[in-house]
């Protein structure tokens, strides 16, 4: 019997542990470690500050699911992965021995990239902080003032910052207090709507029109120079004042990682991989999702920035992993290999109950299909693809798109 420990399960780290044990059945045995019972959508923690969804809303027990799937789930953390000896550490003492170990443990997000970041901002990323949002939103419409929102320098994740940005703005007029507050966007992004991924077609002049329709100051090619009580000081020395600043953060490896060094991390944390997602420096070690060290095909004009890792290039490698564990254990040497930039983007941007959708044959350049569409209306493909994400993942069917 072949033993794989999946390390992580939100995104990369499910779909891959679900899909070993399909294709594997009995011959394989899946050990999930996560140190939370919960799947959480992440994408729609958005909703979250302005009451739109509740936490158990975009949330389940995980270990039931798969325990129902037949694959083991521990809830502790693992300390490192000893690579040598094909052991995992956990953070108990305990240790679990493996023939595979995927890394699909997710990010960790860098507030020290420049002073008072978590002091004096809000970051929505994870439940603890989108609620902290709310309680906060509710002392500020007492008394309104200047917002700032957007990324830092080395960010990824500007897509989520965007549409918070588009959220806040409708909710200030929901509030009825839109006329007093200066709403500014800060991004480290060479033109509006670059991404991560050097843009969609006409993408910038979008989010252009987006921003005059919305009455939105913008700063693009800036850093966070220092974040104060009342302002944010921004690369230029500019300075904006603000009673309010969301700010996204660039995420690094987790401290699993760097605790383990035969993974041989890069500087920030990332593990490097082949097109089939196998560790360079080890052929049973596997890696999946945001843990992937993914190399830009350019290079930022002024402010250092990242790609993005979404849900569904985690979802893709996720598959990609499993699939060739599976060939791996039967002595097969074909392996499944996509690049991560040829993972085709599929995303849709929420702008405040209006929706982006980006679609496009690869996330890098060059495209052969790149498009996206407005819809002015109401954003039900993002509700539509958060109720149908959430369905297939809490009945294991991990095979599905």
């Amino acid at each position: 019997m072949t033993t794989t420990v999946v390390i992580g399960g939100n995104f990369a780290g499910i779909t891959a542990a679900l899909e070993i044990k399909r294709k594997g059945g009995d011959e394989h045995r899946v050990i999930m470690i996560d140190k939370s019972p919960l799947f959480l959508f992440i994408p729609s923690l958005i909703w979250v500050p302005f009451g739109r969804r509740e936490i158990k809303d975009i949330s389940f027990r995980k270990d039931e699911i798969l325990l129902e799937k037949g694959v083991e789930f521990l809830i502790e953390e693992a300390k490192d992965v000893d690579t040598e000896n094909n052991v995992v550490h956990l953070m108990n003492g305990d240790s679990i021995p493996y023939d595979h170990v995927v890394v699909a443990t997710g990010p960790k997000v860098n507030f020290d990239v420049a002073p008072g970041i978590e002091e004096f901002s809000y970051y929505v990323g994870t439940p603890n902080g989108a609620m902290k949002i709310r309680k906060a939103l509710e002392e500020f419409k007492k008394n309104p003032g200047p917002i700032v929102i957007g990324a830092t320098q080395n960010a990824g994740c500007m897509g989520a910052a965007y549409e918070f940005l588009f959220n806040i703005e409708k909710w200030l007029r929901e509030q009825n207090i839109r006329k007093k507050v200066d709403l500014y966007w800060i991004t480290p992004e060479d033109y509006l709507g670059h991404f991560g991924i050097d843009g969609m077609p006409m993408g910038e002049m979008m989010l252009k029109s987006f921003m005059k329709m919305f009455n939105i100051h913008y700063r693009t090619q800036v850093g966070v120079k220092e974040v104060k009580a009342d302002r944010v000081i921004l690369s230029t020395g500019e300075e904006l004042e603000n009673k309010f600043s969301m700010l996204m953060p660039p995420f690094i490896g987790v401290d699993m990682i760097r605790n383990s060094p035969g993974l041989h991390a890069t500087p920030t944390g990332y593990l490097q991989a082949g097109d089939d997602y196998r560790l360079i420096h080890k052929d049973n070690v596997w890696v999946a999702g945001i843990a992937v060290d993914v190399k830009l095909p350019f290079t930022p004009k002024v402010i250092p920035f990242s790609s993005p890792k979404t849900g569904y290039p985690s979802d893709e490698t996720g598959k990609i992993v499993a699939e060739n564990i599976i060939r791996v254990a039967k002595g097969r040497t074909d392996l499944k290999k996509k690049a991560w930039g040829k993972i085709p983007g599929i995303c849709i941007m929420d702008c405040g109950k209006k929706e982006v959708i980006i679609l496009s044959d690869n996330l890098f350049k060059p495209r052969n299909f790149a498009i996206m569409i407005p819809n002015v209306f109401y954003d039900f493909s993002k509700v539509i693809f958060e109720k149908y994400f959430l369905w297939k993942t809490k009945h294991g069917y991990s095979y599905l798109p």
